[in-house]
């Protein structure tokens, strides 16, 4: 996603027992996605995200910031009753290594 790519994140999709469907290690910029969610899953997962990380959006291209926008929007106009929270980790240990999934 354009978005958190600007923001310095790299998103990656691996499995996981993730309770909300991702997991966000902040110290590293990593979002690490179910990668067993479908694409519609995938695409609320990446909306939840956005709505929670602390991304500046004056850094933002005029094409991501507009999405950036358009997402915040939508998501806090339509809350998700069953939202779980996120799983937030400053753990350095945690997402080492690209193919060994992250629990």
């Amino acid at each position: 996603m354009k978005v958190l790519d600007e923001a310095g994140y790299v998103v990656r999709f691996e499995k996981g027992s993730f309770n909300s469907g991702y997991c966000i290690l902040e110290h590293k910029k990593v979002v690490v996605v179910n990668k067993f969610l479908d694409v519609e899953g995938r695409i609320n997962t990446l909306a939840d995200i956005l709505s929670i990380l602390n991304v500046d959006a004056s850094h933002l291209s005029a094409d991501a910031k507009k999405t950036f926008e358009q997402v915040r929007r939508e998501v806090d106009v339509l809350p998700d009753p069953g939202r779980q929270d996120p799983e937030i980790s400053d753990d350095p240990e945690l997402g080492k290594g690209n193919d060994s999934p992250i629990t």
